[in-house]
């Protein structure tokens, strides 16, 4: 389990290249919509929750507990590999 803060959660979706929301979702078998939603989306018609649980506060916008950090692993590699670029 990782606990980060929402904005951080945003900060990162951010910095992903485009494609890499649909990228993530063809590696995980997951539809576009469910890795949306583990960034703060909330299509739940399309897409499901990704097991993490949302703290809403004033620090950071509040905490996110992930129980899998596959997503968040597979969106800073992106985001290493489009920065070394």
């Amino acid at each position: 389990m990782k606990c980060i803060t929402f904005n951080e959660l945003r900060e990162i979706k951010d910095k992903l290249p485009d494609g890499s929301m649909q990228l993530i979702a063809d590696k995980t078998g997951l539809p576009v919509e469910t890795v949306r939603n583990y960034f703060g989306g909330h299509n739940y018609i399309d897409g499901t929750s990704c097991g993490h649980n949302i703290q809403q506060g004033g620090i950071g916008g509040g905490f996110v507990e992930l129980g899998d950090t596959k997503i968040l692993d597979m969106a800073l590699e992106i985001i290493r590999k489009s920065e070394k670029e």
